[in-house]
């Protein structure tokens, strides 16, 4: 009999000969898959049966067996991608125990569409799909397995899976204005607006603005030192004399750790994290009437649509004062459109000149 799963208790098990051509070739097998479901169970025994098949074949010395958990073990991951895997392999123990020759595009966003029930699938992706694919690579970089590349989710599956979990994925980023800048201003504390004007005028990114500390200043030369991130190395940044001086009116303070208690050092914008802001930024829109904006939003979309769509600046020069890595990527991901759609369809009837008399047929 073929290998085949059955439920024991809360997961699958495999029973059964692995057979070739017709006829087995190992003794009768009854083992544990690790799987709680039967897709899992299934995918689990197609692995072991491809090992057994090969090793049949070729020998023991070809069939040596790279198992994802071991693939694991030789990456060393950012410490996002860290976190993604240690939760794959804890609500997925049977995938770690899967030969990585047998791991293809379509199994690791199927799993991650499972994993991940509620989530649109650029969150799948980010969290599954890059540190899965980027452990299986780094195997193939030491000579020990296959190079793997992940089409894409199509638009169509985007769309089918925000229908499926009802919400909208990849909504239309907002950007901050002048006139939102003044109303957000007038209401937020000193701290929390000169947060915001930091940002918007420097491009910075929530967590190197929340991590400024005041040795990370430089008033006397106006500037300021911002945190390596996004592949952008340390370093300084000029400012404004207005933001200068609003920087040096505003007196450091000591964020608390929520999960200790402990003092951390000085910070410029009294922040320990680059959550922090979220819940007080949300009261300060609320009551200055104002659409709720992220910090990101603020930031680098109000610096790029400012700079190039209010103000006219090349793009060249815009990405490079913004630290983005090409002028293509402000130009269409953090730039925003000035005008409205209604605005825009009756700009072809107005300010148009009309002609003192109505020219008539010469017939």
């Amino acid at each position: 009999m073929p290998l085949k799963p059955y439920k024991r208790g809360s997961v699958y098990w495999a029973q059964g000969r692995v057979e070739y051509n017709g006829r087995p070739i190992t003794k009768y097998i009854r083992k544990s898959t690790g799987s709680p479901t039967e897709s899992g169970a299934w995918d689990f025994i197609k692995a072991f049966e491809e090992a057994a098949r090969r090793r049949y074949v070729v020998g023991d010395e070809a069939s040596e067996v790279v198992t994802f958990e071991m693939a694991v073990l030789k990456y060393k991951p950012k410490p996002a991608d860290a976190k993604f895997l240690a939760r794959i392999l804890k609500e997925k123990p049977w995938v770690g125990k899967k030969d990585i020759r047998t791991i293809t595009g379509r199994f690791i966003k199927n799993l991650g569409l499972e994993l991940m029930p509620d989530a649109a699938t650029d969150t799948v992706w980010r969290q599954v799909v890059t540190p899965m694919r980027a452990v299986i690579n780094n195997m193939h970089d030491l000579g020990k397995g296959p190079h793997l590349k992940v089409k894409a989710f199509t638009e169509r599956e985007r769309i089918a899976r925000d229908i499926e979990r009802g919400k909208q994925s990849r909504r239309p980023r907002g950007y901050s204005t002048a006139e939102w800048m003044d109303k957000f201003c007038a209401v937020a504390d000193p701290y929390n607006a000169a947060l915001a004007l930091f940002m918007r005028e420097t491009a910075a990114r929530i967590d190197q603005a929340v991590s400024l500390r005041p040795k990370d200043l430089d008033l006397a030369n106006r500037r300021v030192r911002l945190k390596a991130q996004k592949g952008h190395p340390e370093q300084w940044v000029t400012i404004s004399e207005e933001m200068m001086v609003t920087l040096a009116n505003l007196h450091p303070k000591q964020p608390k750790n929520r999960n200790t208690g402990e003092r951390l050092e000085p910070r410029v914008f009294g922040y320990a994290t680059k959550t922090g802001y979220v819940k007080r930024w949300q009261r300060i829109c609320k009551e200055a009437g104002i659409e709720s904006l992220t910090a990101h939003e603020v930031g680098r979309h109000g610096f790029a649509t400012e700079l190039l769509v209010k103000q006219g600046r090349d793009p060249v020069t815009v990405a490079k004062a913004g630290r983005w890595s090409s002028p293509q990527l402000v130009l269409s991901t953090y730039s925003h459109a000035d005008d409205s759609e209604d605005e825009i369809r009756r700009s072809f009837y107005t300010n148009r000149e009309h002609p003192d008399t109505v020219k008539t047929s010469n017939y």
